[in-house]
């Protein structure tokens, strides 16, 4: 009975260690429209070490995201690689984002973009191939608050875009 015991423990233990040992790969953004400042306010939350391999990766640079002293090429990079990954279509329209800034939280980084001049929404389409490139598992969950309504998406490989119709 004690050999059985030690030889499930020897099949189970090398399967529990190297589960617990994945990584989980996702990244949050949030949307909201803002209609009295006419506005798609977006923030974006990824973890940092995630997004700086494939930053480094992408554009063949040694970039390092940290909150202090970092390159001014950095922001150059990242304003990039959003720009490419995030695409939003408001009214079936492609509309561009301003990139209003980043935050450091710990192992998180705060991505802000903002989309101006926007009088109402009608349908709103956002694809977010964020780290795709990156991690097959990659989920990129997308929180929409527009016009009174909030859904919420979970974005893959397989099916990249969130669309809302009002």
């Amino acid at each position: 009975m004690k050999a059985i015991k030690l030889l499930v423990l020897a099949i189970l233990l090398p399967v529990m260690i190297s589960m617990s040992a994945h990584k989980f790969y996702v990244s949050v953004t949030e949307v909201e429209y803002v209609p009295e400042k006419k506005s798609v306010q977006i923030i974006s939350r990824i973890f940092i070490d995630d997004l700086e391999n494939t930053l480094r990766e992408r554009y063949e640079k040694r970039l390092t995201l940290v909150p202090k002293n970092e390159a001014e090429e950095v922001e150059v990079y990242l304003k990039r690689y959003l720009k490419d990954k995030i695409v939003i279509k408001i009214n079936g329209k492609a509309v561009d984002f301003k990139f209003i800034g980043k935050e450091y939280d710990n192992d998180i980084l705060f991505c802000y973009l903002e989309v101006t001049d926007i009088k109402e929404i009608k349908t709103f389409q956002i694809s977010n191939t964020l780290l795709f490139d990156s991690f097959d598992d990659q989920q990129n969950i997308v929180k929409l608050k527009i016009n009174d309504e909030k859904k919420s998406f979970i974005l893959m490989q397989q099916n990249d875009k969130a669309v809302l119709k009002f």
